[in-house]
């Protein structure tokens, strides 16, 4: 199984939000989930998809990583058939997830993309957004190992 990344325009800089964010990586064993922060640049997108692009190549590692953009007009999943989707994909190639800056996705980001993941039809902070992807994770690992806690 490959790990999962997690690429993020701009940091955290919540306390109160990175501490409930360590308590999910503390049980998220399989898949791994590595998040990694790009700057932010005052909402360019040209800039901003520069920077996450520069780190989609990083972590490429001579593949051709599946990029899959969290966006409000993305595909919605239940619980469970994000599990699967997700478990379906890792199996088999690198998975990256890109949650854009303030403005959203620089169409260079939007073209080396292959899929588009909503997490709600609601609009969330991004801090928020941040939280709840890397909650989404953990339940599908928990929901595939068949753990009580989706119930």
């Amino acid at each position: 199984m490959k790990d999962l990344h997690l690429i993020v325009v701009g940091k955290l800089g919540d306390k109160n939000i990175e501490e409930l964010e360590r308590d999910y990586f503390k049980r998220l064993t399989s898949p791994k989930l590595t998040i990694h922060e790009v700057r932010a640049h005052s909402e360019n997108l040209s800039k901003e998809a520069k920077e996450v692009t520069t780190k989609i190549n990083e972590l490429s590692k001579d593949e051709n990583p599946y990029v899959v953009l969290l966006a409000e007009n993305g595909k919605q999943f239940t619980s469970v058939n994000f599990s699967k989707w997700l478990f379906t994909l890792c199996e088999t190639q690198r998975v990256i997830f890109v949650i854009g800056g303030a403005a959203g996705h620089g169409q260079e980001v939007i073209d080396r993309s292959q899929f588009r993941l909503s997490l709600s039809e609601l609009t969330y902070p991004h801090k928020l957004a941040r939280l709840l992807f890397v909650e989404q994770v953990y339940r599908a690992q928990t929901i595939k190992i068949g753990h009580p806690y989706n119930k």
